[in-house]
């Protein structure tokens, strides 16, 4: 798969709204609807203009996936759960270290499969919060990459 990796536009954020709902809905089954809602809002609102966006997209310029950085933290790193396991969120998180100089980040406890990634590309749990950025009771995960040079290669 030829991937490319460019800065989203205004234009572009419906699509990226649409992938974080759809990936969201795909791994934090944890979480009720009425909080979806309100997260949702967040991050048409509030979020995507927060950070620095990347976005993934595929030789057709569709975006499979896009990632937010800001002050040394991956903020957010959403992928289209079609696109799960292509290399779509390795390239979005490599960029996001490597030119974004963003070498933290929180996951949610309750989303083993991005506990696990983040573990695979070298990232080391070093905290733990009992709530989320909103105040609820879904617990953070803490992470930091030591050295970036460990990121997996696979």
């Amino acid at each position: 798969m030829s991937l490319t990796l460019q800065v989203p536009q205004r234009a572009d954020y419906p699509r990226l709204l649409q992938i974080w709902e759809q990936s969201v809905r795909a791994t934090h089954d944890f979480l009720p609807e009425t909080y979806l809602v309100i997260l949702r809002d967040h991050v048409l609102g509030k979020y995507l203009d927060a950070v620095e966006l990347i976005c993934c997209k595929d030789s057709a310029q569709r975006i499979l996936g896009f990632a937010g950085a800001s002050n040394g933290q991956v903020d957010m790193l959403f992928v289209a759960p079609e696109c799960h396991g292509q290399g779509v969120g390795k390239r979005l998180l490599r960029h996001a270290i490597d030119e974004l100089g963003a070498w933290q980040l929180d996951v949610n406890e309750q989303n083993p499969k991005a506990l696990g990634f983040y573990l695979h590309q070298g990232f080391k749990v070093i905290g733990r919060s009992e709530k989320d950025g909103l105040g609820q009771p879904y617990p953070l995960l803490h992470m930091a990459l030591a050295d970036p040079a460990t990121m997996a290669e696979n």
